[in-house]
């Protein structure tokens, strides 16, 4: 068992600090009619609000919120329903829950740069920079933090037969370029998230999990985002996305168990439960 890496224990993002003294929660709300567990469920303003508020007295630390569903298989959404599906929640849940950190799950310039005009703190790129470069400068110019995620593809065809030479090592030289360009762009806070299931097969994600603390040696703090996804389905005999939460738990805690710092999730409550007992584990 690992012990809990070197790393900064606050992270500065914007007008606010992250604490990773101990593993934090990223909580999820997906304002989409097709996600593939929760899809239509927040699209109300005042459900999604209400979301915003139990995830963070459950203890989420950030509060994820993406438009577009990239789930294996989806089709992209226009840039102008994005920002109308992100923007108006963002912009009260900024003015609303002062003192929480806020991130934007995009790949559109334009919805980044609106949501971080609102107050947002982090952009979450599944695209890791490929679709827009320009996140890079725009993170600079705002202090604000950026998520590398690795992925290949597009959220249609990603799932297409995805193939690596070593899987590890590909995934560090895509974080050894996009770290390079953040910190030319003045990018001081950077979260690294090996992107399970975007482009990956079971294999490949269990390697990744097995492996995880090969991407600690970049001194950034890594992100595990495997919540009820459909690798824990097929490990457990196609189970659906509404029982996968145990699968989860176990999951992630083997991210825990090899240095990730961030769980982003569905279900905060149980992972800050986990993260509780990993700590106390963690402390003797």
């Amino acid at each position: 068992m690992m012990s809990l890496p070197e790393s900064t224990n606050n992270i500065e993002l914007r007008d606010t600090f992250l604490s990773l003294e101990r593993p934090a929660v990223m909580g999820i709300l997906n304002l989409t009619p097709d996600s593939f567990f929760d899809g239509g469920t927040f699209l109300e303003v005042e459900h999604a609000i209400a979301r915003i508020g139990s995830m963070i007295a459950d203890g989420a630390a950030i509060i994820d919120i993406g438009g577009e569903s990239t789930r294996p298989g989806s089709d992209p959404v226009t840039t102008e329903v994005e920002l109308n599906r992100v923007i108006p929640i963002v912009e009260k849940a900024v003015s609303q829950f002062k003192g929480t950190i806020f991130s934007v799950d995009t790949t559109k310039y334009e919805v980044a740069k609106i949501a971080l005009e609102a107050g947002v703190h982090i952009v979450n790129d599944v695209s890791g920079l490929r679709k827009e470069p320009g996140f890079a400068n725009l993170c600079g110019q705002y202090n604000a933090g950026y998520v590398l995620m690795h992925s290949i593809g597009d959220p249609k065809t990603m799932q297409n037969n995805p193939g690596y030479k070593n899987i590890i090592t590909e995934i560090e030289t895509f974080f050894i370029n996009g770290i390079s360009k953040l910190k030319e762009a003045g990018v001081k806070s950077i979260f690294l998230d090996p992107g399970f299931g975007f482009g990956k097969t079971l294999d490949h994600n269990l390697k990744l999990v097995k492996e995880m603390q090969s991407f600690l040696k970049f001194g950034y703090p890594v992100l595990a985002g495997a919540s009820r996804k459909s690798m824990i389905g097929a490990i457990l005999n196609d189970r659906a996305a509404e029982d996968r939460l145990a699968g989860t738990i176990a999951l992630h805690y083997h991210c825990l168990m090899n240095g990730v710092r961030l769980l982003r999730v569905h279900d905060v409550k149980e992972a800050i439960d986990s993260i509780k007992i990993f700590g106390a584990v963690m402390s003797q």
